[in-house]
């Protein structure tokens, strides 16, 4: 059994964090002693570490919902599963695009050279107008 503060450092996720998944429903309100306080079991901390690593990844509360859900049938086909994973790996690539677009503006408005004075900075008359800019983002 773990207190809370066990349960924290073993997982690497803050207290506040464990209680906001409580209040989500992806972890069970544990057992309370006598004097009230929380204790946690070896699946709390497999089921936090699992939740952690899936937010590590980017996957959103909803999807960790029905991955813990579908982790509940071990007899059941994977698809589902793997649909989810597909669909995380398909917006982070999307990041990744939105991302490469922002690095190459930022690297062209900064390549503009360097300006003396904030009257002719490059950089705020392109923060300034949009037109500027030569890709949308």
């Amino acid at each position: 059994m773990f207190s809370i503060g066990d349960l924290s450092r073993r997982a690497g996720v803050k207290v506040p964090t464990i209680r906001y998944y409580e209040q989500m429903g992806l972890i069970s309100a544990p057992d309370r002693t006598e004097g009230n306080q929380r204790r946690y079991e070896k699946a709390d901390l497999e089921r936090l570490t699992f939740i952690r690593h899936a937010r590590d990844l980017g996957f959103p509360i909803e999807a960790i919902r029905e991955l813990l859900t579908l982790s509940g049938h071990p007899e059941e086909p994977c698809e589902r599963a793997d649909h989810i994973a597909r669909e995380q790996l398909d917006d982070v690539r999307e990041k990744i695009a939105r991302l490469k677009k922002l690095e190459a503006e930022l690297a062209r408005i900064v390549s503009h050279g360097e300006c003396h004075t904030i009257g002719d900075c490059y950089v705020i008359r392109a923060l300034s107008d949009h037109g500027l800019c030569e890709h949308e983002h």
